[in-house]
């Protein structure tokens, strides 16, 4: 019964020792007597972290907002929810009607420009006899940034319909606070400067990489009216609530864009040793489109108000990566 057990503890150690002596880390093939020949294929695995800027231009969506306007003695304008709110306390008799104006035509104060932080990770997989080339699949979480604005739209803005003719006057619509963040799912192809089939230790080795993938990317919009652009629009109401004074006050908004992106990396990583390296790259991921919108209290109805177009983010990160 011993020499039985001794026998069968030997077989399982034999087994379970095989792995090691496969030296599965390293594909590739057996040739004779037990010599390796390495293709240099790798498992890749990588995490990292660190600083993402973010860039875009700012287009108004909002539709067309036809809204009236009055000026004041001194050429002041002023909305048509501002003059009625007026006249009811018994002031502003001598405001004369100036016309119409479609807000919709009002550029964007300003565009999209904020720093937040991204972090990420991949798995991937260098290729046979070609280890310069590695395909990774890659995840990447861009935080919270804002973009605030007041007003959100403004300019000369010419009117029509009105007993002054021809006016142009400075329109004022609409403040916003607003978040964004971003989640990207890519598949890239980096190419590492070195040579032979096996990554140099100790030693900085540079890298290129491109790719593409898809953003989903979510958007916080809250909008306020202290200008009383907006609040005369009875389409726009349902967007809020309307208060003692006649203003809006529209709810909070969420809304998750899809989108394709394109991605490109350079850097370098640094051989701590055969199997680990670490990783400093500056990469660019470019979203064609990012949408802002109103919904109302049900989440039943949507209105476009503004976009981020060709939406590029900067991002500078440190990781590490490893290779089996």
């Amino acid at each position: 019964m011993r020499k039985r057990s001794f026998y069968i503890l030997s077989v399982l150690t034999s087994v379970l020792g095989a792995p090691a002596m496969a030296n599965w880390q390293y594909p590739g093939t057996y040739v004779r007597d037990g010599w390796y020949e390495d293709d240099g294929a790798r498992f890749v695995i990588s995490a990292r972290g660190g600083a993402a800027f973010g860039m875009a231009s700012i287009k108004n969506e909002a539709g067309a907002i036809a809204n009236e306007y009055f000026l004041a003695p001194d050429g002041t304008p002023v909305s048509a929810t501002y003059y009625y709110s007026c006249v009811e306390q018994g002031g502003c008799d001598d405001y004369e009607y100036a016309g119409y104006g479609d807000l919709n035509k009002l550029p964007a104060t300003k565009d999209f420009e904020s720093f937040s932080f991204v972090a990420g990770a991949s798995i991937g997989w260098t290729i046979p006899d070609r280890p310069q080339w590695r395909i990774e699949a890659g995840y990447d979480h861009i935080t919270k940034s804002e973009y605030n604005s007041s007003p959100m739209f403004e300019g000369d803005l010419a009117l029509e319909g009105g007993a002054v003719a021809n006016v142009v006057i400075q329109a004022q619509s609409s403040t916003v606070n607003s978040k964004i963040s971003s989640d990207v799912y890519s598949v890239m192809a980096f190419y590492d400067f070195f040579d032979g089939l096996q990554k140099p230790t100790r030693t900085f080795i540079p890298y290129v990489g491109f790719g593409g993938g898809y953003a989903d990317t979510k958007t916080i919009l809250n909008l306020s009216d202290p200008y009383g652009d907006l609040s005369s629009q009875v389409e726009l109401q349902q967007y809020g609530t309307v208060d003692d004074y006649g203003v809006v006050q529209f709810y909070k908004s969420e809304r998750n864009t899809a989108n394709v992106a394109a991605l490109l990396a350079a850097g370098f990583s640094y051989g701590i040793n055969e199997n680990m390296f670490m990783d400093f790259g500056a990469r660019l991921m470019y979203i064609p489109k990012v949408k802002w919108e109103l919904t109302n209290e049900t989440g039943t109805r949507h209105r476009e108000w503004f976009s981020a177009e060709n939406l590029i983010y900067a991002n500078v990160m440190l990781g590490i990566r490893f290779e089996f």
